[in-house]
């Protein structure tokens, strides 16, 4: 099993499709963004990532043209990490990748889809 749900790691395709260069800590920064604007601090809290390497990690996305600062209104010293429109078509665009079954799956009939399904629903239960 790990070496099926291994061989079907979509990274590389995310770093061609969204060039985004190599790490996924800039995949993990956007999808985050996605549910609304962070903090710098928030940010490295929700990818996992130390606050130096974030900061370099949103300077990059910024020059790309994915994500925008700006001061917090309430608090002028905090700045506010948001996608831009560009940034909110590329986490669409991280998404489609993310979420689409392996092509063995597809190529499945329906019926095994459902039995599969209802095997892994059974699995997530326990």
């Amino acid at each position: 099993m790990s070496g099926f749900v291994g061989s079907y790691d979509t990274a590389a395709e995310l770093r061609q499709a969204l060039g985004l260069g190599r790490g996924a800590g800039r995949v993990k920064a956007l999808l985050r963004l996605a549910g609304g604007p962070l903090s710098l601090a928030e940010l490295a809290q929700a990818i996992g990532s130390d606050p130096s390497y974030t900061t370099i990690i949103v300077n990059e996305l910024q020059a790309l043209g994915l994500l925008s600062r700006a001061s917090d209104a309430r608090d002028r010293r905090r700045k506010a990490v948001n996608l831009t429109a560009a940034g909110r078509e590329a986490t669409r665009k991280a998404h489609s990748i993310i979420d689409r079954a392996p092509s063995p799956l597809r190529d499945l009939p329906a019926a095994d889809l459902l039995r599969l399904r209802d095997i892994l629903s059974q699995l997530s239960r326990n």
